[in-house]
C-alpha cells in the first residue's frame, strides 16, 4: 500500500458483528477524520446463532451457509461505518468459528481456537507490516468475556505485534514495523451499571435485561486510560448512519452498522440484543485500557485519542 495516511489504526477482532458492538464509534469517528482504518476479522462466525426464523436455514446445523452470509453484512457494516480496508485473516474461511468454550467445535482442525498461534499469526504480521499501524485495538487475555476466538484473536493479535517489529522474522513479509500503542478495549462498571438503569427505566421490546456479567471487558474504571464519545445525535439515523440534525454522526453510525448484523443482533434504539434476546445498552462512549505505549493525556487524565502523545517518528512510521 503506497500513500498511506497519516494516521493508521488496526482492530483485531473475531467475529463479524464483534466490531459494531465494541468499536463502531471509534471506527466511525477515525474513518471520517482520514485516518486508514483497517478491521482484521479472524472467521466467518459460522458457528453464531441466527436470530430472525427468515435465516435459520442458514445455521450450521441446517445448510452451513451462515459464515458467507455473515460476510456480507460485516461489509454492509463497514459502509456504514465507512470503513473501506477490511479483511480476513489468511482469506474468507481460512480459520472457522470455534463456538462457545467447551463446544466440541473447539477441536475441529480448521478451527481458529485450535490453531497453533505462530501459525495464525504470520497472515496478521503480512498486514502490520503493510499498513504499519500506530495504534492496534484488540481484546484483553480473556477476550472479553471468555470466547475461544476471542482470547485467540487476543493472543494473534499481540504475537502478531511483537514479531512485526522484529527485523529478523520473515522479512518475506515485509519491512520490520513497530506499533507505537496497543489498546484493550474496556467498559467501566459504573458505566455499565448506569446503561442498565437507563434500560430499565426506559424499557424495550426485549422481554428481559442482561446483566453485567454478559458484558466484554468490564473493569475497575481505574483500569480505563482512554475514550471515544460517539456522541448521541439528534435523533434517529436517516438509513446511512447520519444523525438527523447535522449532530455528531458516530453513534448513529455505531447503531446503524450493528442493525445491519442482523442475524446476529437486534436493535430497539439506544438498546440491543443478542440471539438470547436479552436487551443490553449500546456504548455509545467507548472505553479502552493502553497496555502497550504512552498516554498523550496529562497525569490523572483520559485520552479522548487514540493517537494522542505519538511521536514525530512514530506518527511519520
Amino acid at each position: 500500500m503506497t500513500d498511506l495516511p497519516a494516521r493508521r489504526l488496526l482492530l483485531v477482532h473475531a467475529h463479524p458483528d464483534d466490531e459494531s458492538i465494541n468499536n463502531g464509534a471509534t471506527m466511525a469517528r477515525y474513518a471520517a477524520e482520514g485516518a486508514l482504518v483497517t478491521l482484521v476479522t479472524c472467521t466467518l462466525g459460522e458457528e453464531g446463532e441466527v436470530i430472525p426464523p427468515e435465516l435459520a436455514h442458514l445455521a450450521p446445523d441446517r445448510e452451513d451457509r451462515l459464515g458467507a452470509h455473515r460476510a456480507g453484512e460485516l461489509a454492509a457494516a463497514m459502509k456504514e461505518l465507512g470503513v473501506t480496508d477490511h479483511r480476513f485473516l489468511g482469506g474468507p474461511g481460512r480459520f472457522r468459528d470455534s463456538g462457545m468454550m467447551g463446544a466440541e467445535q473447539n477441536h475441529r482442525p480448521n478451527a481458529f481456537w485450535n490453531t497453533d498461534v505462530d501459525t495464525a499469526a504470520p497472515y496478521l504480521v503480512e498486514i502490520v507490516r503493510e499498513v504499519r499501524p500506530q495504534v492496534l485495538v484488540t481484546y484483553d487475555p480473556d477476550g472479553g468475556y471468555g470466547h475461544p476466538d476471542h482470547i485467540q484473536a487476543h493472543r494473534v493479535a499481540m504475537r502478531a505485534a511483537e514479531l512485526a517489529a522484529d527485523p529478523a522474522y520473515r522479512p518475506d513479509l515485509g519491512p520490520a514495523h513497530t506499533i507505537a500503542k496497543i489498546y484493550w478495549n474496556r467498559i467501566p462498571r459504573p458505566v455499565a451499571e448506569a446503561g442498565f438503569a437507563r434500560l430499565d427505566a426506559e424499557g424495550s421490546v426485549f422481554p428481559a435485561a442482561a446483566s453485567i456479567a454478559d458484558l466484554p471487558g468490564v473493569v475497575d474504571p481505574s483500569r480505563i486510560t482512554t475514550e471515544i464519545d460517539g456522541g448521541t445525535g439528534d435523533g434517529p439515523s436517516d438509513g446511512r448512519g447520519e444523525a438527523a440534525g447535522g449532530a455528531t454522526p458516530h453513534a448513529a453510525r455505531k447503531t446503524a452498522a450493528m442493525a445491519v448484523h442482523a442475524t446476529q443482533i437486534a436493535v430497539d434504539g439506544p438498546f440491543f440484543a443478542l440471539s438470547n434476546n436479552l436487551g443490553q445498552p449500546v456504548q455509545t462512549t467507548e472505553y479502552y485500557e493502553l497496555v502497550q505505549g504512552a498516554s498523550g493525556a496529562p497525569a490523572g487524565e483520559h485520552e479522548t485519542d487514540l493517537f494522542a502523545g505519538l511521536t514525530e517518528a512514530e506518527a511519520g512510521a
